[in-house]
């Protein structure tokens, strides 16, 4: 979902030290970034930061990345995390597209959170749990591949249990509200949603 456009946007965005510029230099060199050996986990459409925001905070011993491509959603996020100091959280505008020509071997756990859909046929490509994704994801997990989804669009739910178990993956943990089985960092579209109907939630590893 696009937001609005934000006076100061650039700004904010060239001035804080949570954004990495040219990561492409950083492949296969990520925990020189955070100057630590911890694992890290990204997350594909952080939206205006609030989810990952809050796993920095709790878990300051996992490196985490927000993967953004749209300037508004990232100027938002800053706003929220330039209150922080926080050593184990950054930020690269880019698409998911370009994922294995930015890390190597070296992440820990993906974080797909309410993607979009895609709901048409011949859309079918440029869905983040798509056979042509997963391939992509394959080049950045260190060790085991570890994929957590939430959505609250039940056909894309549906279709990624298939792509998933088709290409490897076991499913750990499933959930068809989550908000009624467990209390869970959540994400500003996900406040919005829950209220109006079941949020799906599976952990997928291979």
């Amino acid at each position: 979902m696009r937001l609005r456009k934000l006076k100061d946007e650039k700004l904010l965005i060239s001035n804080s030290k949570y954004i990495v510029n040219n990561p492409k230099d950083y492949r296969g060199k990520w925990n020189s970034v955070f100057s630590n050996n911890n694992e890290i986990y990204i997350e594909i459409g952080m939206g205006k930061g609030k989810f990952i925001l809050e796993n920095a905070i709790k878990y300051p011993d996992i490196n985490f990345i927000g993967i953004e491509k749209y300037d508004s959603a990232i100027a938002r996020a800053i706003k929220k995390i330039e209150d922080y100091n926080l050593s184990n959280l950054k930020i690269i505008r880019m698409d998911a597209e370009d994922i294995n020509l930015v890390f190597d071997k070296e992440v820990s756990c993906l974080y797909l959170n309410f993607s979009d859909p895609w709901p048409k046929e011949r859309h079918e490509k440029r869905r983040l749990t798509n056979f042509r994704f997963l391939r992509l994801y394959d080049n950045i997990f260190k060790d085991k591949s570890l994929i957590i989804q939430k959505t609250d669009n039940r056909k894309l739910f549906e279709y990624s249990l298939c792509s998933l178990s088709n290409y490897g993956y076991k499913l750990e943990k499933i959930s068809c509200d989550l908000h009624k089985d467990e209390d869970v960092i959540t994400t500003e579209y996900e406040e919005k949603f829950m209220k109006l109907g079941p949020i799906y939630m599976a952990i997928y590893r291979k």
